[in-house]
């Protein structure tokens, strides 16, 4: 269980924006940074709510409203969110439709409802006092993800939080009761509605985290995957126990994204690139990936058109640092350790200079005839020195 770090717990010191706010208000530190600061995690962001404030008084100060019917405000020198208490309630289907309401008469408490774990539903005000009225506090010591109230159901992106959250938290266990309402989101087609950007952006996220095999493994235990994924594509195999220690071993967020489409069947490829506007680094990475993985034969020709397709002449740090990926996870490939360590070196060849003045040599030799011919005939030459080396 993780040890909380109530001494961090020593307040904030306001400054003369805030000061001046807190004549008419109270300002409280709530959400992520609360729960950081009992971890001893460090704090990226800092969320403000402040109780007993109109949005006329918030501009009057300098803050800088962040939409026209939305009632956050920018700090106008930290740029940090300050949020007017409000509540809200659900008018539609996926995470968009509701309606809040601010109101100078809204608790703290109230506010802190509408969050999604208990431990992230934790405020504190400038003394250091904690307002926990949910038991954040205790589910945090205990590593537990417990909803606040049965409206976490109504935002379904909440469970793609839960599932990166899983990846951030090793150690932490889901509820019961919050397992339940996460699979009744799914069973209602809930998470059909969310927008496939916003759902990639929250598989980056856990991607960047510790284990993102707890990420895919809730989702597979929740059934979700018909859902999140274009029709028809299977996900067995991008959520396979390999597939899962595989993306573990990687450090970063695009080498486990190349890591896991190249587990989907690779006909679907170009659909799951299109539905989450994959970037094209990514995309590029993930095809050299595949076309590794399913290189068998080592004959001439065969070595010919691999590094053709993997485009090493014109990008030999892409398939470089696709090698790196296959190392960092000790993958195997069928053509072995040893054909790895030569197409390593062949595409540093292309990196250091010596193959473009050779290939200028042979094309000036040629006198300007037939000049593909010539490149073809120099990049084979190359190749079979692999096969010398």
């Amino acid at each position: 269980m993780p040890e909380l770090n109530s001494a961090n717990l020593t307040g904030f010191k306001p400054d003369s924006t805030v000061l001046a706010l807190q004549q008419k208000a109270r300002v409280f530190l709530v959400g992520g940074a609360v729960r950081d600061l009992l971890l001893d995690r460090p704090v990226h962001e800092r969320d403000w709510v402040v109780q007993g404030a109109t949005p006329e008084l918030m501009l009057r100060l300098g803050f800088k409203p962040v939409g026209a019917d939305f009632p956050v405000f920018l700090h106008p020198q930290t740029q940090d969110e300050y949020a007017l208490a409000r509540t809200e309630r659900k008018s539609g289907k996926g995470y968009k439709g509701f309606i809040f309401h601010a109101d100078p008469e809204v608790t703290v408490q109230e506010d802190l409802c509408r969050r999604d774990f208990t431990f992230n539903a934790m405020a504190m005000d400038q003394h250091g006092d904690l307002i926990d009225p949910y038991g954040g506090k205790a589910d945090l010591a205990n590593g537990v993800f417990r909803h606040v109230s049965p409206a976490f159901a109504e935002d379904p992106l909440r469970v793609l939080r839960l599932a990166r959250f899983l990846a951030r938290y090793t150690t932490f266990t889901v509820h019961p009761e919050t397992m339940a309402l996460c699979r009744a989101l799914v069973e209602q087609g809930e998470l059909a509605e969310l927008v496939a950007e916003r759902v990639y952006a929250e598989f980056t996220k856990g991607f960047k985290e510790p284990l993102p095999s707890r990420m895919l493994s809730l989702l597979s235990e929740l059934r979700a995957w018909p859902e999140l994924l274009p029709q028809g594509v299977d996900a067995s195999s991008a959520t396979s126990n390999v597939c899962l220690a595989t993306l573990d071993k990687l450090s970063t967020p695009e080498h486990r994204w190349s890591a896991w489409l190249s587990h989907f069947d690779q006909v679907n490829h170009a659909l799951l690139f299109d539905h989450w506007r994959v970037p094209r680094g990514i995309q590029d990475s993930t095809r050299v990936l595949c076309q590794i993985q399913k290189q068998t034969a080592v004959a001439l020709d065969d070595w010919v058109a691999f590094f053709a397709a993997v485009d090493v002449y014109r990008k030999p740090e892409r398939l470089l640092d696709v090698l790196h990926l296959i190392w960092q996870a000790g993958q195997s490939v069928p053509v072995g350790a040893a054909w790895l360590e030569k197409i390593r070196m062949f595409a540093n060849q292309q990196m250091d200079g010596s193959f473009r003045d050779g290939l200028r040599q042979a094309l000036a030799a040629a006198g300007g005839q037939n000049p593909q011919s010539t490149v073809d005939a120099f990049r084979r030459k190359q190749i079979q020195a692999l096969f010398d080396n």
